[in-house]
């Protein structure tokens, strides 16, 4: 029998759409191009709802663009009993005693894999495919890491993405329509930039910067995100549909879009700012110029891992460039002021925007996520 035909692939949901965002592309992945019966067991479908409008938050069982999504009940054990070829631990989500118990009573035991946290540090080549045997039961677990660099799994992303974005890139018409869809009329000269942030960010110093450069801007927010930021600095409710003016700067919420929407969203706006993982990849393969807001941890463990990817991100970049895309991450970040830093990075935007065809070949000679994950477990089984 060939080996693998089935994956099962455990999530929960730890920051609302980063984690589930991540599983959810990479399991249509591997059910669309690898021809693997996958299922993906998710303790939230609320927010994964957000992200894929299909979804049935009250189902225990559902079937959605050819993979099967199951109720992760840690409560009821999952009952499982038909343990699949690989069993992938999605961010260190910690399988529960009956889930493990049924892999170690499988006849072949599956291959089990702790899919980590994207990272850019140095140390994370040396720890890509690392295996750990289970101390107890005859199971062994292998760090999968995803990442920048040769020696890590690379990057998600799926068959004939660039060719779609640049297919949109090019027709002003196609643009316009789906702006237009969700509400978005700009004007001619008006540079488009969305936001996706976590709640500690800067704001108000963001749209501040925004509305006294001079040069119009539409700041393009999803709802929901930022909300007490943005009605503090409006001085009113700020929700769907709404549209503020301040200086030169137009404000407007739009509506929360899935994933193939929002890398639409992406692909239209000439700068985007956006947070975690999973729309931080995206922003990368829009080619756009963009500035990441990275998940906070403790001891401020989360600026080494910015500090990181900048070093690699900003290698081949111009020296003024490099350094004001540096300032206003950081700013961005908690470290610095936005409204001073910002006239330097938005005069460098040409020169972000022309580094990022480069940046992207870069990454995509490593391959794919999905592709190098299925190479791996062939190689270890």
């Amino acid at each position: 029998m060939a080996f693998p035909q089935t994956l099962d692939l455990y999530c929960r949901v730890v920051d609302n759409y980063g984690d589930i965002g991540v599983c959810w592309r990479l399991a249509r992945q591997l059910a669309a191009e690898q021809g693997l019966a996958v299922r993906l067991w998710v303790d939230d479908l609320t927010s994964f709802r957000r992200l894929c409008a299909a979804v049935d938050t009250a189902a225990q069982e559902q079937q959605l663009e050819g993979v099967t999504v199951r109720r992760w009940d840690a409560a009821a054990g999952h009952g499982v009993a038909d343990v699949a070829d690989v069993v992938i631990e999605a961010f260190g989500c910690e399988l529960p005693a009956a889930t493990l118990a049924a892999m170690a009573a499988r006849p072949t035991a599956p291959v089990w894999i702790n899919l980590e946290y994207l990272s850019a540090e140095a140390w994370v080549a040396g720890c890509h495919g690392l295996p750990s045997p289970h101390p107890q039961l005859q199971l062994t677990k292998y760090f999968f890491f995803p990442g920048f660099s040769a020696g890590t799994g690379g990057l998600l992303e799926e068959a004939g993405l660039e060719q779609r974005r640049a297919a949109f890139a090019a027709d002003p018409a196609m643009q316009a329509t789906f702006l237009a869809d969700i509400g978005v009329h700009p004007v001619p000269g008006d540079c488009l930039v969305s936001l996706f942030c976590y709640t500690d960010a800067p704001v108000a110093a963001l749209l501040d910067a925004l509305c006294n450069e001079g040069r119009p801007t539409l700041l393009l927010v999803p709802e929901g995100v930022a909300g007490a930021a943005l009605a503090a600095w409006t001085g009113r409710a700020f929700g769907p549909g709404d549209l503020v003016r301040r200086g030169s700067l137009t404000l407007q919420a739009v509506p929360f879009l899935d994933q193939p929407d929002y890398d639409k969203l992406l692909w239209c706006c000439d700068l985007n700012l956006v947070r975690g993982e999973d729309s931080m990849v995206r922003a990368q393969w829009a080619r756009k110029p963009f500035i990441w807001h990275i998940y906070p941890q403790q001891e401020e463990a989360h600026r080494i891992k910015l500090d990181a990817f900048l070093d690699r991100y900003t290698e081949a970049m111009p020296a003024q460039a490099a350094e004001a895309c540096r300032a206003a991450w950081h700013a961005w970040n908690g470290d610095g002021d936005l409204r001073r830093s910002w006239p330097a990075f938005r005069a460098a935007l040409p020169a972000l925007g022309a580094h990022m065809a480069g940046w992207c070949e870069r990454l995509r000679a490593q391959g794919d996520l999905a592709g190098n994950l299925l190479a791996f477990i062939r190689r270890v089984r």
